[in-house]
């Protein structure tokens, strides 16, 4: 049986960090929801995305699949739940769908053919992400969690003596290395994923995931909450912050309650805010509605795309949004909210032509070796010319 995701209103809801990717794909804790699902119920799994992203993210169809809403994480209840559904059932809360089993020739008109399944309500909390605020305010909690599956039965790699690990929940994957840094475990596990290094005189606080082959440079002090995808290098200061693969931030600054895209890179010295002056709810650019919404929170950061970048000494407001494929930079505070492909941001936005835009992305690949593939170009191609707006 294999695992195909789905994405309902979230797709829109979460963008721009989904213009790249399906629901499913997001990373949040140690692990992407997909992966989650999958370590859990050790199944293959695809997607059901939009046109531009299935050749990135191709639909794999079983016999039997088990659809599930790519916006839920998984928990041990409501697997429980789903491992008894039967075919032609659907795990519900109320209207929202969680979960179905369906056959390989319902796949096709899946949204027609699930309204006629027997509902199973489903009445236990669950985690969904629905906003990108989600994704580092839910992070500490999916970190232990994942902490929690990824340890079962295992062992910690031995790591220099030159370290200091505070408390029990330190695990280190074959591989790992660190020397003179601090862990302190008593109040959140610390993950270092496999060939990833934490460089002389860090400071680290759990909740804290490495991933593979990602660096921390010296002098780094990482509060809880903070999730550094693989292939990664990051440095300054960083609280409560998801980071995606490929992505640099190594350098001095701070950056907090933030979420970070793939292949993106923060200019030495810039800085988030996550908290206004006048201590009041934090308000983000909304794409669905093209307006401003109300978070309901105080502490709030930067959201920032794929392909984004920003220049030394950037000042992002509290609650800034910028677009997939943007280059920042100029004197002063960019906007709240910096569109897709933007150039500049600041005292002049100009558009990031197309042909530059891909010509920085392969160049990005490259230094990271990885090829920068025509699949690759075409969803940044279909992006410029679907947001011109």
């Amino acid at each position: 049986m294999g695992i195909v995701f789905f994405a309902d209103a979230a797709q829109q809801t979460l963008l721009p960090l989904t213009f790249t990717r399906p629901v499913a794909d997001l990373r949040i804790g140690m692990l992407t929801i997909a992966e989650k699902w999958q370590k859990h119920l050790r199944q293959d799994a695809s997607f059901i995305t939009l046109n531009y992203l299935r050749h990135k993210f191709p639909l794999k169809i079983s016999g039997q699949n088990l659809l599930i809403n790519g916006s839920v994480c998984p928990d041990d209840a409501l697997l429980q739940a789903i491992n008894n559904l039967k075919e032609g059932e659907a795990l519900k809360q109320q209207d929202f769908l969680i979960a179905a089993k369906i056959s390989a020739a319902d796949i096709k008109d899946w949204e027609t053919v699930v309204t006629s399944f027997t509902g199973i309500n489903y009445v236990r909390d669950f985690v969904r992400i629905t906003y990108p605020e989600d994704i580092f305010m839910l992070n500490d909690s999916e970190l232990r969690k994942d902490f929690a599956l990824l340890t079962k039965g295992k062992t910690s790699a031995a790591i220099s003596q030159t370290n200091t690990i505070l408390g029990d929940d330190f695990f280190a994957e074959a591989g790992a290395s660190a020397e003179c840094a601090t862990f302190n475990t008593k109040i959140g596990p610390v993950y270092l994923s496999k060939n990833a290094e934490v460089f002389e005189g860090a400071h680290i606080r759990g909740s804290f995931f490495l991933g593979e082959s990602s660096q921390v440079k010296m002098g780094a002090k990482i509060y809880g909450g903070t999730t550094v995808g693989p292939h990664c290098m990051v440095g300054g200061e960083i609280k409560n912050a998801v980071i995606g693969s490929f992505t640099s931030k190594g350098h001095e600054g701070y950056l907090g309650n933030s979420v970070l895209g793939e292949w993106c890179n923060i200019g030495a010295d810039s800085n988030n805010s996550n908290l206004k002056n006048t201590y009041g709810q934090v308000k983000l650019w909304d794409y669905p509605t093209q307006n401003l919404r109300d978070t309901g929170l105080q502490f709030c950061g930067l959201i920032m795309a794929d392909h984004a970048k920003c220049g030394i000494n950037t000042m992002f407001n509290t609650g800034t949004v910028v677009g997939v494929g943007s280059n920042v930079f100029g004197a002063g505070y960019p906007p709240k909210f910096i569109p897709d492909f933007s150039w500049g941001g600041i005292s002049n936005n100009e558009i990031y032509a197309l042909k530059e835009a891909l010509k920085t992305a392969k160049r990005v690949f490259e230094r990271k070796g990885r090829e920068f593939n025509e699949i690759e170009s075409n969803i940044l191609t279909h992006l410029f010319n679907s947001t011109q707006n």
